[in-house]
């Protein structure tokens, strides 16, 4: 035994060696196809901007839960804009919680890019990584992610993805390679994609009622039913810390044992869910908290909640105070209609999400006092912070006075 763990620790050291404080960046090749066809595709009235790059890493970092304690994590970096011969060295201990949010209109080309920066505190691991758009009817496998159907890239390679973004709604994307592991470890993001109807001429008709320039939609609902003034992602999931402590601690991972003790909502609990700034961690001070979940608006005003729920132990059961009420419009990237069109969206005091799920949530403020209120789950072991009571999924909606 003593033998096996010598040769397991010498290999880990020789990895590290190679891999670890003297890395060498390798060279990069993101793709891109400049729109040139001349047809607007999404209906925003320029031909030429239809086709969007963005470019993600796959790698490692750390994040503080709200308790303080520091969480080593996989996750998604944004490298939009980063040059390619960079994209190694800024890709590094850079991994995002939750990943970067990515958003797309009904009707653009995504080139999404895909490296897989590696594994800088953990340099043993040579693990695969993809892009999997959860709840996207994906005409092509290879783009899917998952797998056995797919491509997986090891470190060091790029992919590019391609999609027709032809399908708005509220989405999910995440690596789906050793999907209970990595995406415990933290790899999902939010992504949603935006309705060609936002992009309709002043004035139009939809059903009596009126579109304005710059109103939103959720769906292309043909009668204004999903507008909305202001929308926040909100991700629930969880974090076990023993998982995780395992794997920066190069210990078997004990996936039978896997119960979150911090309850999230976009990768933070409360109440760091109300911090409107981008966190630090406390191992390299890097900013890998990006995306809060404080709610704001004006008296009167419509707020859409792209709810998504992606834990791998628990499903969540989200509420709000009384006085704040909450309509389902959409479900898992569709608007809820029956088959022959008729408006099935319903109202609602709490909304039962499981891994996987997605809501698209109206919470018209009309008659809601301005003041302070609470979203939360009512599952009472996520409303903590670990042993820290009064955290977890929780977060507020602010009502300011028009």
């Amino acid at each position: 035994m003593e033998r096996r763990k010598a040769k397991y620790i010498a290999l880990l050291l020789v990895a590290m060696l190679l891999f670890g404080a003297n890395q060498t960046y390798g060279d990069v090749n993101s793709q891109f196809v400049p729109d040139t066809d001349g047809i607007d595709t999404d209906g925003d009235g320029d031909p030429n901007n239809d086709h969007v790059y963005v470019h993600v890493g796959a790698g490692d970092g750390f994040v503080n839960m709200a308790d303080g304690k520091l969480l080593y994590e996989f996750s998604f970096s944004q490298l939009t804009g980063v040059p390619d011969n960079m994209i190694m060295e800024q890709g590094s201990m850079a991994a995002e919680i939750p990943a970067p949010t990515l958003v797309f209109k009904e009707g653009q080309k995504v080139y999404l890019n895909l490296t897989n920066v590696g594994m800088m505190m953990r340099p043993d691991l040579f693990d695969a990584h993809t892009i999997h758009w959860h709840g996207f009817p994906n005409a092509s496998t290879v783009f899917d992610g998952v797998p056995t159907e797919s491509i997986a890239i090891k470190m060091g390679a790029t992919l590019t993805y391609f999609y027709n973004a032809a399908y708005p709604g509220t989405f999910i994307w995440h690596c789906h390679v050793e999907a209970t592991e990595h995406m415990q470890m933290g790899m999902i993001g939010n992504l949603w994609v935006l309705p060609i109807q936002n992009n309709l001429p002043d004035g139009a008709d939809l059903n009596g009622f009126t579109h304005h320039t710059g109103y939103k939609y959720a769906y292309n609902d043909g009668d204004g039913s999903t507008y909305y003034d202001v929308d926040y992602p909100l991700q629930f999931t969880g974090f076990d810390s023993d998982f995780h402590d395992a794997s920066i601690n190069v210990q078997p991972l004990p996936f039978a044992l896997m119960d979150d003790n911090y309850g999230l909502i976009n990768g933070r609990g409360y109440p760091q869910t109300v911090d409107a700034n981008s966190l630090p961690n406390s191992h390299d001070g890097k900013l890998n908290q990006k995306v809060n979940s404080l709610i704001t608006a004006v008296q009167g005003q419509k707020i859409l909640l792209r709810m998504s729920g992606v834990s791998t132990t628990d499903y969540t059961t989200i509420a709000t105070t009384l006085g704040v009420p909450m309509k389902v419009v959409g479900k898992d990237a569709e608007l809820v209609r029956g088959p022959t069109g008729k408006d099935t969206s319903y109202w609602t005091s709490s909304i039962d999400i499981a891994g996987g799920d997605t809501f698209d949530v109206i919470v018209d403020t009309t008659d809601v006092a301005p003041g302070t209120y609470i979203l939360y789950t009512t599952n009472l072991n996520l409303l903590s912070n670990d042993q820290e009571d009064f955290g977890g999924i929780m977060t507020e909606i602010r009502i300011s006075a028009p």
